[in-house]
Protein backbone atom coordinates (compact mmCIF):
# COMPACT_ATOMS: atom_id res chain seq x y z
CA UNK A 1 0.00 0.00 0.00
CA UNK A 2 1.29 3.79 -0.69
CA UNK A 3 2.23 5.83 1.92
CA UNK A 4 1.71 8.79 -0.60
CA UNK A 5 -1.20 10.43 -0.48
CA UNK A 6 -2.01 13.24 -2.70
CA UNK A 7 -5.71 13.82 -1.75
CA UNK A 8 -4.27 14.01 2.05
CA UNK A 9 -1.62 16.34 1.19
CA UNK A 10 -3.68 18.80 -0.80
CA UNK A 11 -6.93 18.45 1.93
CA UNK A 12 -4.41 18.57 4.28
CA UNK A 13 -3.24 22.18 2.94
CA UNK A 14 -6.20 23.65 1.90
CA UNK A 15 -7.29 23.35 5.71
CA UNK A 16 -3.84 24.89 7.09
CA UNK A 17 -4.79 27.67 5.33
CA UNK A 18 -2.64 30.80 6.50
CA UNK A 19 -0.71 29.30 9.04
CA UNK A 20 1.32 28.24 6.30
CA UNK A 21 2.54 31.90 5.61
CA UNK A 22 2.40 32.62 9.55
CA UNK A 23 4.15 29.63 10.90
CA UNK A 24 7.50 31.04 10.48
CA UNK A 25 6.39 34.18 12.89
CA UNK A 26 5.23 31.93 15.51
CA UNK A 27 8.78 32.48 17.85
CA UNK A 28 11.93 33.84 17.28
CA UNK A 29 13.18 30.03 16.78
CA UNK A 30 10.85 29.84 13.35
CA UNK A 31 12.37 33.57 12.56
CA UNK A 32 15.60 31.89 12.74
CA UNK A 33 14.87 29.58 10.43
CA UNK A 34 13.36 31.70 7.92
CA UNK A 35 16.43 33.65 7.92
CA UNK A 36 18.52 30.46 7.02
CA UNK A 37 16.29 29.46 4.55
CA UNK A 38 16.17 32.72 2.93
CA UNK A 39 20.06 33.14 3.02
CA UNK A 40 20.73 29.89 0.72
CA UNK A 41 17.93 31.53 -1.72
CA UNK A 42 19.47 34.62 -1.79
CA UNK A 43 23.45 32.96 -2.53
CA UNK A 44 22.02 30.65 -5.27
CA UNK A 45 18.93 32.57 -6.91
CA UNK A 46 20.27 35.28 -8.92
CA UNK A 47 18.61 38.23 -10.85
CA UNK A 48 16.79 37.19 -13.75
CA UNK A 49 16.60 33.21 -12.92
CA UNK A 50 13.58 31.89 -14.22
CA UNK A 51 12.73 29.89 -11.15
CA UNK A 52 10.12 27.27 -10.44
CA UNK A 53 8.83 27.68 -7.27
CA UNK A 54 7.21 24.23 -5.85
CA UNK A 55 4.96 23.43 -3.19
CA UNK A 56 5.13 27.54 -2.91
CA UNK A 57 2.30 27.70 0.00
CA UNK A 58 0.88 30.88 0.54
CA UNK A 59 3.99 32.88 -0.62
CA UNK A 60 6.10 33.58 2.32
CA UNK A 61 9.56 32.74 0.06
CA UNK A 62 8.05 33.55 -3.13
CA UNK A 63 7.27 37.39 -2.13
CA UNK A 64 11.43 37.19 -0.98
CA UNK A 65 12.13 35.59 -4.23
CA UNK A 66 10.09 38.13 -6.00
CA UNK A 67 13.06 40.91 -4.83
CA UNK A 68 15.81 38.87 -6.54
CA UNK A 69 13.73 38.05 -9.90
CA UNK A 70 10.23 38.64 -12.04
CA UNK A 71 10.70 35.31 -13.39
CA UNK A 72 8.59 33.07 -11.16
CA UNK A 73 6.34 30.12 -11.70
CA UNK A 74 4.45 29.36 -8.46
CA UNK A 75 3.15 25.16 -8.37
CA UNK A 76 1.39 23.68 -5.60
CA UNK A 77 -0.82 20.82 -5.16
CA UNK A 78 -3.23 22.99 -2.88
CA UNK A 79 -5.73 25.55 -4.13
CA UNK A 80 -6.49 26.76 -1.32
CA UNK A 81 -2.44 27.76 -0.84
CA UNK A 82 -2.48 28.62 -4.39
CA UNK A 83 -5.31 30.87 -3.98
CA UNK A 84 -3.50 32.36 -0.96
CA UNK A 85 0.34 32.87 -2.64
CA UNK A 86 -2.07 34.66 -5.69
CA UNK A 87 -4.30 36.92 -2.83
CA UNK A 88 -0.61 37.56 -0.74
CA UNK A 89 0.82 38.67 -4.15
CA UNK A 90 -1.65 41.38 -5.15
CA UNK A 91 -2.05 42.35 -1.53
CA UNK A 92 1.81 43.37 -1.06
CA UNK A 93 2.33 44.21 -4.50
CA UNK A 94 4.84 41.19 -5.58
CA UNK A 95 2.37 39.79 -8.02
CA UNK A 96 3.98 41.55 -11.18
CA UNK A 97 7.10 38.87 -10.85
CA UNK A 98 4.87 35.36 -10.94
CA UNK A 99 4.53 34.73 -14.34
CA UNK A 100 1.71 31.90 -13.24
CA UNK A 101 0.18 29.97 -10.66
CA UNK A 102 0.07 26.73 -11.49
CA UNK A 103 -2.00 23.24 -9.41
CA UNK A 104 0.35 20.38 -9.99
CA UNK A 105 1.41 17.11 -8.44
CA UNK A 106 5.33 17.12 -8.19
CA UNK A 107 5.32 13.24 -8.84
CA UNK A 108 3.18 14.07 -12.35
CA UNK A 109 5.15 17.31 -14.52
CA UNK A 110 4.94 15.79 -17.58
CA UNK A 111 2.41 17.92 -19.85
CA UNK A 112 2.92 20.70 -17.12
CA UNK A 113 6.12 21.86 -17.51
CA UNK A 114 8.89 21.04 -20.70
CA UNK A 115 12.92 20.22 -19.71
CA UNK A 116 15.30 22.59 -18.89
CA UNK A 117 12.53 25.10 -18.42
CA UNK A 118 14.00 26.71 -15.21
CA UNK A 119 17.37 28.36 -14.34
CA UNK A 120 16.39 27.36 -10.52
CA UNK A 121 13.93 25.35 -8.87
CA UNK A 122 13.25 26.10 -4.86
CA UNK A 123 11.37 23.15 -3.68
CA UNK A 124 11.83 24.43 -0.15
CA UNK A 125 8.56 23.47 1.68
CA UNK A 126 8.90 20.14 2.52
CA UNK A 127 7.44 18.45 -0.73
CA UNK A 128 9.55 15.43 -0.90
CA UNK A 129 9.17 14.38 2.79
CA UNK A 130 5.13 14.58 1.55
CA UNK A 131 5.22 12.30 -0.90
CA UNK A 132 6.82 9.40 0.90
CA UNK A 133 7.97 6.54 -1.58
CA UNK A 134 7.06 8.76 -4.48
CA UNK A 135 9.76 10.74 -4.07
CA UNK A 136 12.15 9.41 -6.52
CA UNK A 137 9.82 10.26 -9.30
CA UNK A 138 9.46 13.58 -8.08
CA UNK A 139 13.03 14.44 -8.00
CA UNK A 140 13.43 12.87 -11.39
CA UNK A 141 10.75 14.99 -12.88
CA UNK A 142 12.18 18.08 -10.70
CA UNK A 143 15.37 17.41 -12.18
CA UNK A 144 14.36 17.25 -15.53
CA UNK A 145 12.63 20.64 -15.85
CA UNK A 146 15.56 22.18 -14.32
CA UNK A 147 18.05 22.93 -17.05
CA UNK A 148 21.76 21.84 -16.92
CA UNK A 149 23.45 22.83 -14.67
CA UNK A 150 20.85 24.85 -12.91
CA UNK A 151 20.21 25.04 -9.54
CA UNK A 152 17.33 23.29 -7.14
CA UNK A 153 17.03 24.13 -3.40
CA UNK A 154 15.21 21.74 -1.13
CA UNK A 155 13.94 21.61 2.21
CA UNK A 156 12.88 18.10 3.91
CA UNK A 157 12.19 17.08 7.39
CA UNK A 158 14.51 15.99 9.81
CA UNK A 159 14.32 12.74 11.72
CA UNK A 160 16.82 13.57 14.17
CA UNK A 161 16.13 17.43 14.38
CA UNK A 162 12.49 16.97 15.06
CA UNK A 163 12.83 14.30 18.09
CA UNK A 164 15.78 17.39 19.14
CA UNK A 165 13.08 19.39 18.81
CA UNK A 166 10.16 17.66 20.12
CA UNK A 167 11.92 15.30 22.88
CA UNK A 168 9.38 15.26 25.28
CA UNK A 169 6.07 14.50 23.10
CA UNK A 170 8.61 11.50 21.18
CA UNK A 171 9.14 10.56 25.10
CA UNK A 172 5.40 10.24 25.89
CA UNK A 173 5.14 8.21 22.45
CA UNK A 174 5.15 4.52 23.07
CA UNK A 175 8.54 3.32 22.73
CA UNK A 176 7.88 0.47 20.29
CA UNK A 177 5.64 2.55 18.24
CA UNK A 178 8.88 5.44 18.35
CA UNK A 179 11.28 2.94 17.41
CA UNK A 180 9.49 1.97 14.35
CA UNK A 181 9.27 5.93 13.29
CA UNK A 182 13.17 6.20 14.09
CA UNK A 183 13.59 3.14 11.99
CA UNK A 184 12.05 4.14 8.50
CA UNK A 185 11.61 8.24 9.50
CA UNK A 186 7.63 7.45 8.43
CA UNK A 187 4.64 9.17 9.96
CA UNK A 188 2.11 7.74 8.81
CA UNK A 189 -1.64 6.88 9.97
CA UNK A 190 -0.58 3.46 10.91
CA UNK A 191 2.17 4.45 13.06
CA UNK A 192 0.66 8.01 14.85
CA UNK A 193 -3.49 7.82 14.46
CA UNK A 194 -5.61 9.59 12.33
CA UNK A 195 -5.63 13.41 11.55
CA UNK A 196 -1.89 13.70 12.40
CA UNK A 197 0.77 15.10 10.30
CA UNK A 198 2.37 12.79 7.98
CA UNK A 199 5.62 12.67 6.29
CA UNK A 200 8.94 11.04 5.45
CA UNK A 201 11.90 12.65 8.02
CA UNK A 202 15.39 12.25 6.51
CA UNK A 203 18.90 11.76 8.32
CA UNK A 204 21.29 13.59 6.73
CA UNK A 205 23.30 11.41 5.35
CA UNK A 206 20.32 9.74 3.77
CA UNK A 207 19.19 12.81 2.19
CA UNK A 208 22.82 13.43 0.66
CA UNK A 209 22.50 9.67 -0.85
CA UNK A 210 19.35 10.21 -2.03
CA UNK A 211 20.38 13.61 -4.36
CA UNK A 212 23.81 12.28 -5.26
CA UNK A 213 22.16 9.05 -6.55
CA UNK A 214 19.74 10.96 -8.83
CA UNK A 215 22.83 12.28 -10.27
CA UNK A 216 22.90 15.92 -8.36
CA UNK A 217 25.91 18.06 -7.37
CA UNK A 218 25.53 18.81 -3.39
CA UNK A 219 26.49 22.19 -2.87
CA UNK A 220 25.87 22.79 0.17
CA UNK A 221 23.89 21.39 3.19
CA UNK A 222 22.64 22.85 6.32
CA UNK A 223 19.97 22.33 8.80
CA UNK A 224 17.40 25.11 9.25
CA UNK A 225 18.44 25.27 12.63
CA UNK A 226 20.63 24.37 15.58
CA UNK A 227 22.25 26.48 18.04
CA UNK A 228 18.27 28.69 18.40
CA UNK A 229 15.83 25.48 18.94
CA UNK A 230 14.38 25.44 22.69
CA UNK A 231 16.11 28.90 23.44
CA UNK A 232 12.23 30.84 21.97
CA UNK A 233 11.90 32.30 25.58
CA UNK A 234 15.26 33.98 25.67
CA UNK A 235 14.97 35.15 22.21
CA UNK A 236 11.75 36.62 22.78
CA UNK A 237 13.75 39.68 24.67
CA UNK A 238 15.95 40.42 21.54
CA UNK A 239 14.05 42.43 18.68
CA UNK A 240 15.40 41.78 15.04
CA UNK A 241 16.93 45.49 15.03
CA UNK A 242 18.97 44.78 18.07
CA UNK A 243 22.95 43.72 16.88
CA UNK A 244 22.29 40.42 18.67
CA UNK A 245 19.68 39.16 16.42
CA UNK A 246 22.24 39.52 13.29
CA UNK A 247 25.00 38.11 15.25
CA UNK A 248 22.73 35.20 15.97
CA UNK A 249 21.43 34.91 12.40
CA UNK A 250 25.04 34.99 11.70
CA UNK A 251 26.26 32.52 13.62
CA UNK A 252 23.18 30.06 12.91
CA UNK A 253 24.15 29.83 9.39
CA UNK A 254 27.57 28.99 9.93
CA UNK A 255 26.98 26.50 12.76
CA UNK A 256 23.82 25.09 10.62
CA UNK A 257 26.18 23.49 8.18
CA UNK A 258 28.57 21.91 9.80
CA UNK A 259 28.74 18.46 9.65
CA UNK A 260 27.85 17.43 13.16
CA UNK A 261 25.06 19.90 13.36
CA UNK A 262 23.00 18.92 9.97
CA UNK A 263 20.66 16.49 12.06
CA UNK A 264 20.11 18.90 14.71
CA UNK A 265 17.35 21.97 12.97
CA UNK A 266 13.68 20.31 12.22
CA UNK A 267 14.52 20.56 8.35
CA UNK A 268 17.61 20.06 6.30
CA UNK A 269 18.07 22.26 3.59
CA UNK A 270 20.24 21.30 0.37
CA UNK A 271 21.41 23.22 -2.54
CA UNK A 272 21.99 21.18 -5.39
CA UNK A 273 23.51 21.68 -9.18
CA UNK A 274 21.74 19.68 -11.83
CA UNK A 275 23.82 17.29 -14.06
CA UNK A 276 25.35 19.51 -17.07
Amino acid sequence: MSDYSADWVRRYFDEYGMKEWLRWDESPVERVKFFVHLHYLKEFVHRGNRVLEIGAGAGRFTREMARITDRIVVADISSGQLKLNRDNAERLDFAASVERWIECDACHLEGVFPDNAFDAVVCIGGLLSYVFEERVQALRELIRVARPSGMLLFGVMSLWGAVHQYLPGVLSIDREQNRGIIATGDLTPERIGADRHYCHMFRSGEFRSFLEDAGLEVVAMSASDCLAVNWAETLDEIAEEDPRWTYLIEMEIEASREPGSLDMGSHLIAVCRAPG
